[in-house]
């Protein structure tokens, strides 16, 4: 009895381990296939990425295009510089003022104003573009 109880064991550890192996088997082939489909996979996005950036360069490359020149029916005029630099603003403040106050300051009216228009000019032109240095 205690031989075929032993053998009995030994049968029953020596199955558990068979199918220990059997189930570790198809784990490893499990994760093969995978692996093999997300591969191949990957190469199917890899060609459409190919594709994509060959249509992208054909897009890229210079076509040959005939021009013809024709009067244009509209102008075409270069954008046009919105308002006054900060120097030509200064240069006619200053002008206004320095005329002005050389007219008041000198004994000879004319000749007051423009010296101190020409001053005040000056003047407003270098503080003009002092601040639109500073600015940028």
């Amino acid at each position: 009895m205690k031989t075929l109880s032993l053998t009995f064991m030994i049968l029953l550890f020596i199955s558990c381990q068979n199918q220990q192996k059997v189930d570790v088997e198809k784990v490893k082939k499990a994760t093969i296939d995978s692996m093999k489909i997300e591969i191949a996979k990957q190469k199917t996005i890899d060609s459409m990425q190919l594709e994509i950036t060959k249509i992208q360069e054909e897009k890229e490359l210079p076509q040959n295009v005939t021009v013809v020149n024709q009067p244009a029916t509209t102008a075409a005029t270069p954008a046009k510089k919105k308002g006054w630099s900060g120097t030509a603003k200064g240069a006619v403040i200053g002008a206004g003022v320095g005329a002005a106050t050389g007219a008041i300051v000198s004994k000879k009216k004319g000749q007051g104003a423009i010296i101190g228009g020409l001053v005040g000019a000056g003047v407003g032109a270098g503080t003009g573009a002092i601040i639109d240095d500073s600015k940028k």
